[in-house]
């Protein structure tokens, strides 16, 4: 069928709510390039938002799955268990900084993650409370959404959202909130709204995604640390986003030396099979009752053996060295279109985890403009995805994997869109 003939099925038969507003299909892929149903060759800037950090399609995940496929590919492991769950979790608990030995929950996707990861907490400390920051993002369920630090369009129509979940400032200087007056925030929202005694743990994500592509300093995750020390509450980092290489580091914390009691994980740590995992201090891990963490396709076999590939392909070909010179790439370009375009401000990376922003005239977000920018990007054959609060972060996930020339053929798109946005835009206000 042809890109027309979907959108017709998908007009008619997907939930608005759910539906790609992309009129393209997909209909095969390789590493960071998408040909959809009319032979359309596009760049992928995206790579299924933060998924594919090795590519689409990486041979040695895809030999694995067909592997796995031959022998098992549903048990529930709850049921009967099997080499693939224990094995993931052997190798997580190796790599995973967190304090201690640590032990591990496999589930499908990262919200599904931090809803456990918050069961852990509560049942190993024996309090409600959760405090989250302003722009992170955990997910759609209706514990994550209440966790999220953004509400449109997350949660506007779903009515009332879990409680005792409280809320703090993140640091980011480029919008006014320095380290300080994040931290001086955070210590209001435990006198003012959550009392330590009944607070289970602090969630935050070291690199925020959805929020904009914006990094904690190592300074401010040691404060978080301490805090959580002096109060006997737990710190969960979200890792969703910005693990499995996407900073330079297997996970994004490992560049600030902090150890949290609990980490989730979930996208590129499986390069396109659904899966997901906590892995906390094994005390913490252990807090629950038998049973009580689990779901029937929890650490599927098939999903199980796709990591371990991803796993041997991070070892085999350095891809936390070509995250690192990858976002040293895009780091001078940002700085040349800083140059060239007004519009363009705080170009930043850590590894390849990569974003600039879209202002007006007086330095106010521009969200319009970013949304024109992703719609012209489009239209070139390169998808490019915005965020932040605002809506005025474009921001880089093209698989780490990516090939020279195919990189430069995107931001050769970016500029040549900047130049025709811009110019519309002058245009219509001349």
């Amino acid at each position: 069928m042809n890109n027309a003939q979907l959108n017709e099925l998908k007009q008619r038969y997907v939930a608005s709510g759910a539906a790609s507003p992309a009129t393209q299909f997909a209909d095969r892929a390789e590493n960071a390039l998408v040909w959809d149903a009319d032979g359309n060759r596009i760049i992928d800037f995206a790579g299924g938002i933060g998924v594919l950090n090795i590519g689409h399609r990486h041979p040695k995940v895809v030999q694995a799955v067909k592997d796995q496929l031959d022998k098992v590919m549903h048990t529930c492991q709850t049921v009967m268990p099997y080499e693939g769950y224990v094995k993931v979790a052997e190798k997580l608990s190796q790599v995973t900084p967190v304090r201690g030995h640590g032990k591990v929950m496999l589930a499908n996707s990262g919200a599904e993650a931090l809803e456990n990861a918050v069961k852990v907490a509560r049942a190993a400390t024996g309090r409600d409370n959760v405090i989250c920051f302003t722009g992170g993002y955990h997910g759609r369920t209706f514990m994550t959404m209440a966790m999220n630090g953004k509400v449109a369009p997350y949660a506007t129509d779903f009515g009332s959202m879990p409680g005792n979940v409280f809320r703090a400032p993140y640091p980011v200087p480029s919008e006014g909130v320095s380290d300080e007056d994040a931290l001086r925030g955070l210590k209001m929202a435990l006198k003012t709204d959550a009392n330590p005694k009944d607070t289970a743990a602090i969630v935050l994500e070291p690199v925020l995604g959805e929020g904009g592509f914006h990094a904690a300093s190592p300074g401010f995750l040691k404060a978080v640390r301490e805090l959580c020390d002096e109060h006997g509450m737990l710190m969960i980092v979200d890792e969703v986003q910005s693990g499995f290489g996407r900073t330079g580091k297997l996970f994004a914390i490992e560049h600030s030396g902090v150890e949290p009691d609990i980490i989730t994980m979930a996208k590129s740590m499986a390069d396109g099979m659904p899966i997901s995992a906590l892995v906390g201090t094994d005390k913490v891990m252990d807090a629950s009752g038998g049973n009580s963490l689990g779901g029937t396709y929890t650490g599927s076999p098939v999903s199980c053996a796709a990591v371990l590939a991803v796993l041997e392909v991070f070892e085999e070909e350095q891809i936390l060295d070509k995250s690192l010179a990858l976002g040293d790439r895009l780091g001078e370009r940002f700085t040349q279109w800083e140059q060239a375009f007004d519009c363009v401000a705080n170009g930043r990376h850590l590894g390849a985890m990569a974003a600039f922003d879209l202002v007006t005239a007086d330095g106010s977000p521009d969200a319009d403009l970013a949304g024109a920018l992703c719609k012209k990007a489009r239209e070139k054959g390169l998808i490019l995805l915005s965020c932040g609060l605002w809506g005025n972060t474009i921001r880089f996930l093209m698989p780490v994997t990516i090939e020279d020339e195919v990189l430069e053929e995107g931001l050769g798109i970016i500029e040549e869109c900047l130049k025709e946005v811009v110019g519309s835009q002058a245009a219509a206000t001349a």
